[in-house]
């Protein structure tokens, strides 16, 4: 018995080193100065913009929310990442509204948790689950043929009124996926890019108007996302049969999820402790209402960056609106994909 305690000692002495070593190493990574530095600059200085409007007697721009129209037949809303955090209270949050909500993501068994848990808080919701790996192109292409033939077998209309892209990742290590790009920007944005421009005929058949919110955050400052969300905005006005899809980008601030999983234990718990007693930090049934208020804006509203919940809006970062750059990263993209099954279905 005394051999058995002293070994569980030891290995937890062991595991406890490990985790110490990992944090150090993390420390003096790039990764980290980035989260520490650049990341916090960004989210206070998004809260400065909200601030500085009311200390000026400026009411940020905001828009109320439009409940959908759920006459003859019930709208369709696509949500990504939808098993856990942001992604899932989105789904939870439209089912609510009177959507036909398609649960998208990477594991069969959370999606079928996240489907009980929305059924057991809301008895009236109405929801579809697909399992789709968004860092894999050809899993994105089955996920669209298959959602075609479920909304061909419904009594629904074959077309859908609401993308969500809220799925994402915070990788602190490289890793390639099967078509060759870094899993992070993979999931994050070539995933969003692909999925988005192979769901834009089911949102441009839709009977009224549709639209795509892209889940961005104070990161944007670095990331291409946000790029890619103006760049489509730009492109549907000039798009005969898609200026009925709006765009818009929701930021939902600091939000505690799992997304800093991947972030050695004791640096994510310092985070959230500080986060938190900055008052910066929020609960995802919070920090979900700007990605709500995005969803839910008039029709008509397209380009706008929602921040802050209750409708705000705020200005995103100079670099994000350089339309030369984001009409760059749109070629660049395209290019990359002319070579997956993607160029194929897009040609």
């Amino acid at each position: 018995m005394e051999n058995k305690q002293r070994e569980s000692q030891n290995l937890a002495m062991i595991s406890l080193v490990k985790e110490l070593w990992r944090t150090l190493l993390f420390v003096f990574s790039i990764q980290f100065w980035r989260m520490g530095l650049l990341w916090t600059f960004s989210i206070v200085f998004s809260h400065y913009q909200l601030i500085k409007d009311f200390l000026c007697s400026q009411r940020p721009k905001s828009y109320y929310r439009c409940s959908p129209c759920t006459v003859p037949v019930r709208p369709v809303a696509v949500v990504t990442g939808a098993t856990s955090g942001l992604g899932f209270y989105t789904a939870y949050e439209l089912s609510k509204e009177g959507y036909v909500v398609v649960l998208v993501g990477r594991s069969q068994q959370l999606l079928l948790e996240a489907e009980r848990k929305i059924k057991d808080w809301n008895r009236n919701a109405h929801l579809k689950a697909f399992q789709v790996d968004l860092s894999s192109v050809e899993s994105i292409i089955m996920f669209r043929k298959s959602l075609q033939q479920w909304l061909s077998d419904s009594d629904l209309h074959s077309s859908i009124q609401l993308l969500i892209n809220a799925a994402g990742i915070l990788a602190t290590s490289p890793r390639i996926t099967a078509d060759g790009y870094d899993q992070m920007i993979g999931t994050n944005y070539i995933g969003a890019f692909v999925l988005t421009n192979l769901l834009l005929p089911l949102l441009e058949s839709s009977n009224v108007s549709s639209r795509i919110v892209n889940v961005t955050s104070f990161t944007h400052r670095n990331v291409c996302l946000l790029l890619f969300t103006f760049e489509l905005h730009r492109q549907l006005r000039l798009r005969e049969k898609s200026h009925q899809i709006f765009v818009a980008a929701a930021d939902p601030g600091v939000v505690q999820t799992n997304i800093l999983r991947e972030v050695p234990s004791l640096l994510s718990l310092l985070a959230h402790f500080v986060l938190k007693h900055l008052g910066l930090l929020q609960s995802p049934e919070y920090g979900v209402s700007s990605i709500i208020d995005a969803a839910l804006a008039p029709p008509g509203t397209s380009g706008a960056y929602f921040f802050g919940g209750i409708g705000r809006t705020i200005e995103p970062s100079i670099l994000s609106r350089d339309a030369g750059l984001a009409l760059k990263l749109w070629e660049t993209t395209s290019n990359l994909l002319s070579t997956t099954p993607f160029g194929a279905e897009d040609d």
